[in-house]
């Protein structure tokens, strides 16, 4: 079975993003055929620093490395590298009603945070998602919630293209996400951790920043360390956290902090987060300090994925007419 799943180089990794997405590749990559990409032209479809996204791109990969992304069992690329990404995307396009992407809910709310700056990008950046997809014929996605709508779009497109023209790329399916796709914003329990400020605990933040964090973290009111979404969603968020770092069961937890109060439970939580993050922080470090394998593993991925994109990319226009 083959997997392709990406992330953006929009900013600093957080937690969620560990425990919800790098930690489920680590053990698909056992199992399975992985493509694993920095998906950069994503990025470009919102605000961004031309001084610096090529640096994120790299911070990015340094990531993957570090949570354990094998390249002796994934294949790891940043799709700007490969121009097949966008020759398929084009190609989809034509196959893709306006109707289709207006439908699509992520745009209208990244619209929404992003007035000054709705571009035809933005909004034909579900085709790139497919075509990310297809390009390497792959079977299986594992998104957030967020995603699913996109992937259910190019299983639209790919059932199209095979119903117009030859059956070229497989029908790929849905891994939902949900450990750690609901770590919620240390300020704002209500809103899903994203990659800015006190707001989010970074792969890479240091001890005492973590620390300082996890102490300023909101909470309820009252003292009971109490699993509940309604009525105490920050010490729900806090617990969900230190039951996915610790390996603990939230009732174990709750049992462990009954008489308790939220100081104690918040200084054992940030010890956790640093402790589990420590591997991830040293391995990272490594590849750092290896720019040289670093780009040697680039060379080895690119030269392998791009491989299958241009084999699938010559199916493609044989089958529409092109050649």
């Amino acid at each position: 079975m083959r997997i392709f799943s990406g992330m953006r180089p929009t900013g600093q990794l957080h937690i969620g993003n560990y425990l919800g997405a790098l930690r489920n590749w680590k053990e698909l990559q056992k199992k399975h055929q992985c493509i694993f990409g920095v998906v950069d032209y994503h990025g470009i479809t919102t605000p961004f620093n031309p001084k610096t996204i090529h640096k994120d791109t790299m911070n990015l990969v340094l990531d993957y490395l570090g949570a354990g992304i094998d390249p002796k069992k994934s294949t790891l690329i940043i799709q700007s590298q490969i121009p097949e990404h966008t020759e398929l995307a084009w190609i989809l396009g034509t196959l893709t009603s306006l109707g289709e992407l207006e439908r699509m809910t992520q745009f209208k709310e990244k619209a929404k945070q992003h007035k000054k700056d709705v571009n035809a990008g933005l909004f034909s950046y579900p085709i790139l998602m497919a075509a990310d997809i297809l390009l390497y014929k792959t079977n299986l996605v594992p998104v957030g919630e967020d995603q699913v709508q996109h992937v259910e779009l190019t299983r639209t497109l790919a059932r199209k293209f095979n119903n117009k023209f030859s059956n070229v790329f497989p029908l790929p399916n849905v891994q939902l996400v949900k450990t750690g796709a609901r770590i919620m914003s240390l300020t704002d329990p209500t809103k899903k951790m994203s990659k800015t400020g006190d707001e989010s605990i970074g792969l890479n933040d240091s001890p005492v920043l973590i620390r300082q964090k996890i102490k300023t973290a909101v909470t309820d009111s009252g003292k009971e360390i109490k699993y509940d979404l309604k009525k105490k969603p920050g010490i729900s968020n806090l617990l969900t956290i230190y039951h996915l770092f610790s390996g603990k069961s939230i009732a174990d937890l709750e049992k462990k902090y009954k008489d308790k109060g939220y100081g104690e439970f918040k200084k054992d939580l940030a010890e956790a987060i640093i402790k589990g993050l420590k591997p991830f922080q040293e391995k990272r470090k490594k590849y750092q300090k290896n720019p040289k394998l670093v780009k040697k593993i680039l060379t080895q991925g690119h030269k392998k994925a791009q491989k299958t994109a241009q084999a699938t990319m010559k199916e493609v226009k044989q089958k529409i007419g092109l050649i």
